[in-house]
């Protein structure tokens, strides 16, 4: 039978009073380091973000968040039709005519074949209400027809004078 005394238990570090404090020093630092709270990672803007998730009472928010994805994709008309929807429930039709503007002179430089068509209808849609809109519109057609007078006539298309 062999006697163990406390100077082998301290040597070989079996005993509390060796390297067990140290080591649960080390878990309690690696546990207070792991709770620290780190932000999460921001995912990159997307082309389709200006309507995800918007609700009305958060329409400002909603509006600076399309903001940054029409900035993001400057030569894409999909995120300005987009945030015309969002200047259209806010009441802003000149910002959404302005943004369908621009998005339909965007559009106009892509291939029918690369464009979405139904992003292309939703733009042309779109442009006409906003023409319909503008003051004076109608002044210069036939109320019957929405035709627009031919060019220095001073006559509605289809009546003669």
């Amino acid at each position: 039978m062999s006697v163990t005394t406390d100077r082998s238990l301290r040597h070989h570090g079996t005993r509390a009073g060796g390297r067990l404090p140290p080591l649960g020093l080390m878990l309690v630092a690696l546990m207070l380091g792991g709770c620290a709270e780190e932000p999460l990672p921001q995912r990159p803007i997307g082309r389709e973000d200006c309507l995800r998730t918007v609700k009305l009472e958060q329409l400002p928010e909603a509006l600076e968040r399309c903001d940054k994805v029409v900035a993001a994709f400057p030569k894409d008309p999909g995120p300005l039709n987009e945030r015309f929807l969002l200047h259209t429930l806010a009441g802003n039709t000149t910002a959404a005519c302005r943004d369908i503007a621009l998005a339909t002179t965007l559009a106009a430089r892509i291939p029918r074949g690369r464009l979405d068509a139904i992003l292309r209808q939703d733009l042309e849609i779109r442009q006409q209400s906003c023409r319909e809109d503008e003051p004076g519109a109608g002044t210069t057609a036939s109320p019957a027809t929405k035709e627009p007078a031919a060019p220095g006539s001073g006559q509605a298309p289809g009546k003669e004078g």
